[in-house]
């Protein structure tokens, strides 16, 4: 006996299959098979890219707004720093 898929058996997976060969016709089941395996290939990428952008994140300690935060401070500074030593007092 076959493993059961989704808790279909035999007869149910061969019903399904049977209806749909009468709605696609049997020259476009090999389309539709491709098309979704890229489409299910494409989604697990980019899972998988979710994934190591949040594994990153975690890395850092840091989240994006916590970066810009301390880039537009460290920027600010810089710009007192350049300022002062120019002599500018305003």
């Amino acid at each position: 006996m076959l493993p059961l898929v989704a808790g279909l058996g035999t007869t149910e997976l061969l019903i399904i299959l049977a209806v749909l060969v009468l709605l696609f016709g049997a020259s476009k089941l090999p389309e539709l098979a491709r098309g979704s395996g890229r489409a299910l290939r494409i989604f697990k990428a980019e899972t998988k890219g979710l994934m190591d952008d949040d594994d990153d994140e975690g890395e850092g300690g840091k989240t994006v707004e916590q970066r810009e935060i301390e880039a537009r401070q460290q920027a600010q500074l810089d710009a007192e720093t350049e300022r002062q030593r120019r002599g500018d007092t305003a």
